[in-house]
């Protein structure tokens, strides 16, 4: 969902007068008084803007409205969207018309370049009401980069980190073992000579698909650095010509030789149940225990990394700057951040997304009722994930696509 709001979002607000974005921020809440903030959350409404394309999520933010309403008298209005970019629209329109201050849109679910695009207008709340929450101290900001730095973007406490995203592979144990495992993008290419037809990923514009172009990438590339920035005309070329010689010895070696790919992340699962690859990825390392525990995959599917790390990002709720109930939206983005809220959320029967939180942090009792979850047979836990490599800057999504498309064309 974030990739096909960031795109349009991403046209619309280039296309904006830049008169707009020098409007101040409006009613800004002291964050560091939390009493206060409390008090004037007590009694408004919090219109959460949020992709509504899965049943689990959804019911995850009704129990977070409840929790909301019994404890801090705060009702929670789901906004469902089924395009992030419709609310960022929204508050494009409302600072275009002038109204900088009782917003329709409180609360928002982002990253990448919806974040980067509100961030470059001046359409958040101020800088730094995240970093001031009272469970901010709890955010794994050493090991978790990416709770900091949205696609190379800093945050700038601009927004709150809510959940996290890692790039894990998937095999059936069945049929494949342990010890034959690539662990490196190399690798997985001698695996494929080895095992030819097993393999396959999804064509770009899919997101998971473009996600292990740029995993390949980002252990490719002899200097990593620029991949934190914007691509350079004048060396992309070169800096991409690691990738496209890899994908030329791997396509031929792929499910259909490469005349065609699977279609998404959910026909690469349907071609491991029946057998068709070896090794299938997704975003969410409890994907295949979800699959398992919906009869789509085998139980004896099982999860693994790439011991020099896989491309992880995190998931954030920002604030509008000209939200109406800003208090109300502090407090329930706390609340989310909290050992409690998170620990519902990585449940696998609730949502089964990865906390944002370091479990070094947490009290005894915290860390019992994570460790206490059952992750499923296939999850990994969160400490053998591995590193997270940096996201890339969005730049480079969009470069790579369209060099892929130029040299592949359409294969589907």
């Amino acid at each position: 969902m974030i990739n096909s709001a960031r795109r349009m979002f991403t046209a619309m607000v280039l296309a904006a007068p830049l008169a707009l974005s020098n409007i101040g921020i409006a009613g800004a809440t002291d964050t560091a008084n939390w009493t206060r903030v409390l008090d004037e959350a007590r009694g408004q409404t919090v219109y959460f803007n949020a992709w509504a394309g899965s049943d689990n999520i959804n019911a995850y933010i009704r129990w977070a409205g409840d929790q909301m309403l019994s404890r801090f008298g705060i009702t929670v209005v789901q906004v469902k969207l089924d395009d992030t970019a419709k609310a960022v629209s929204t508050v494009l329109a409302e600072k275009s018309a002038g109204h900088n201050e009782h917003g329709s849109v409180d609360l928002i679910w982002i990253n990448g370049e919806n974040f980067a695009a509100m961030k470059r207008q001046n359409l958040l709340f101020s800088p730094g009401w995240a970093t001031k929450l009272p469970n901010w101290h709890l955010v794994d900001i050493e090991a978790k980069p990416t709770t900091t730095t949205d696609f190379t973007i800093p945050t700038e406490g601009l927004e709150s980190p809510w959940g996290a995203a890692k790039l894990v592979f998937f095999y059936d144990s069945a049929r494949t073992g342990k010890e034959d495992l690539p662990d490196s993008a190399a690798a997985l290419l001698s695996w494929a000579k080895a095992h030819p037809g097993r393999f396959s990923y999804p064509q770009p514009p899919d997101f998971i698909g473009l996600s292990f172009l740029k995993q390949v990438l980002s252990e490719l590339i002899t200097d990593k650095a620029k991949l934190q920035k914007p691509t350079d005309v004048a060396t992309f070329a070169g800096d991409v010509a690691p990738l496209f010689a890899y994908l030329d010895q791997l396509h031929p070696l792929l499910w259909r030789k490469g005349k065609a790919f699977a279609q998404n992340y959910p026909d690469m699962k349907q071609k491991l149940a029946d057998g068709e690859l070896d090794i299938i990825f997704a975003f969410n390392p409890a994907e295949a225990s979800a699959g398992i525990a919906a009869g789509e995959l085998p139980d004896t599917v099982r999860s693994f990394v790439f011991p020099g790390g896989t491309l992880g990002n995190s998931h954030f709720v920002a604030i509008p700057y000209n939200a109406n109930a800003k208090a109300g939206a502090l407090v329930l983005a706390n609340f989310l951040l909290s050992p409690e809220a998170q620990a519902h959320k990585q449940d696998p029967k609730i949502w089964g997304d990865p906390t944002v939180l370091a479990l070094s942090k947490l009290s005894e009792a915290d860390r019992a009722a994570f460790a206490a979850l059952e992750l499923g047979v296939a999850t990994l836990p969160p400490d053998q994930l591995g590193p997270a490599l940096p996201e890339p800057h969005p730049d480079w999504m969009t470069r790579i696509e369209a060099e892929w498309i130029k040299r592949y064309g359409a294969a589907n």
